[in-house]
């Protein structure tokens, strides 16, 4: 059998060396991640332009983000599972071609219904991504090296933001249309689904052959008996609230309260979302590895004091004037720094508290917790309350009841999230040694 042929999901233990070839699979695995989030953020950033072509308001914006979330979320559950039983890379290069056809159709969408239709199909192709890539990384990296390579992995999505962000502005003002950036995004990810499948993949080091040939697979609910998940879950509920509400209406904000242009506006959020998550993955990867040389809790340690850090920065971005844009995009970029932290720690944290056969099926639950609850709150949340502030708000010349409304909504609900993010990390830290110890007792006795 040639390394093109083996299959990828075969359980694992942990490797004492990367395979050859490893970072090589790791950069492909970026490349369609950063296809993933510049597919997801297309609609939020011509949001103002569907808003006004389909007469929409706050709160059926924060539906359609929030619907895409909730299908990625329950999809995810049952394509992580197939992806621990079938090939991995099949999983996700099928996936790929099915949200990349669909981005096009977003593009097509003749009314609020029928967009709302394709993204939630986008929901259901990107959704069998997450967990087969991670658990690929967790099978091909040691502990002491997860950090790094889960943070290569996910830099696809401060580049895939960046890139939406900066280009997406200037294509909707040269061709007229909010559609055109939707077209245009399909074909690049029709590529990497196809170099996916032909590429070879690195060999992993196999579980020696049970003791018993009639031992029962690991269960599913067993991973919901594991404290240091649900700490993590927690976590990343806080985190995926602020971040969904940020890229959701970064951009509109930025148009209303700030007087930014559709462009500005994007190279705002892109700042935000991208460059300063860009920087912090590259510092997060190895600084988590260091940290988890000491012990598994001080890694989730530099994750829970980021966010704390994080939250009086975001407080003071709220509290400027409307002339203060580019502080405010500054704040908020230092702040988007240290959530991008976040995930090269908590990722590997999960790693070693879950049976290897259950990996991209605990990744799996993991996000969709965090999304379901999380990720489609959010837009909602915010988007709600932007309508009740803005009901209630003093209409000035420089300020819009809008404009004002939705300022006071996500002023109030990203510090909270935060908060809430560190202390599930906090909470990890006490569990995750205990938990571990499981895992390698488990692991022993088979």
């Amino acid at each position: 059998m040639t390394a093109q042929e083996i299959p990828l999901q075969r359980p694992v233990r942990e490797a004492p060396e990367v395979p050859a070839g490893a970072w090589r699979l790791v950069t492909v695995l970026a490349a369609a991640n950063l296809l993933n989030f510049y597919d997801r953020a297309l609609p939020t950033i011509v949001a103002e332009k569907i808003k006004d072509e389909f007469t929409l308001s706050d709160t059926e914006l924060g539906v359609l983000m929030s619907g895409f979330t909730v299908v990625y979320a329950v999809a995810g559950i049952v394509l992580g599972r197939m992806a621990d039983r079938r090939s991995r890379r099949l999983v996700m290069a099928c996936g790929l071609v099915v949200w990349s056809l669909l981005t096009a159709a977003s593009g097509g969408a003749w009314s609020f219904a029928s967009l709302l239709i394709f993204r939630l199909g986008v929901g259901v192709g990107e959704a069998s991504y997450a967990p087969a890539a991670n658990a690929t990384v967790f099978d091909l990296f040691p502990v002491a090296q997860r950090s790094r390579a889960v943070a290569m992995l996910q830099l696809g999505l401060p580049l895939g933001l960046l890139l939406a962000f900066f280009t997406t502005g200037p294509m909707v003002e040269y061709f007229g249309t909010w559609r055109t950036p939707f077209f245009l995004a399909a074909i690049p990810g029709l590529v990497i689904a196809v170099v996916m499948l032909v590429m070879p993949v690195p060999e992993r080091v196999r579980v020696p052959e049970r003791k018993r040939s009639d031992e029962p697979a690991p269960s599913v609910r067993g991973l919901l008996r594991i404290p240091t998940l649900w700490w993590l879950v927690l976590s990343g509920i806080g985190m995926q609230i602020t971040s969904y509400s940020i890229a959701t209406f970064l951009v509109p904000l930025q148009m209303r309260y700030f007087d930014f242009s559709l462009s500005q506006a994007g190279v705002g959020a892109g700042i935000v979302l991208g460059l300063a998550g860009l920087i912090g993955l590259l510092i997060a990867g190895p600084m988590a590895d260091r940290a988890r040389e000491a012990s598994p809790g001080r890694r989730l340690q530099v994750g829970a004091l980021s966010m704390v850090v994080a939250v009086p920065l975001v407080w003071a971005a709220f509290q400027l004037s409307p002339a203060q844009g580019v502080m405010f995009i500054a704040l908020l970029a230092v702040a988007s720094l240290l959530v991008s932290v976040v995930t090269p720690v908590a990722l590997p944290a999960l790693s070693e508290v879950v049976d290897a056969r259950l990996r991209a099926t605990s990744v799996a639950l993991y996000f969709a917790a965090m999304y379901v609850l999380g990720g489609a709150f959010g837009p909602v949340a915010t988007g709600a309350l932007s309508e009740y502030f803005a009901d209630r708000a003093e209409v000035t010349a420089q300020i819009s009841a809008s404009a004002a409304g939705l300022h006071t909504s996500m002023a109030w609900l990203l510090p909270l999230s935060f908060v809430v993010a560190a202390i599930g990390l906090f909470g990890a830290t006490k569990t995750i040694e205990s938990d571990r110890k499981k895992v390698e007792q488990e692991e022993a006795y088979r």
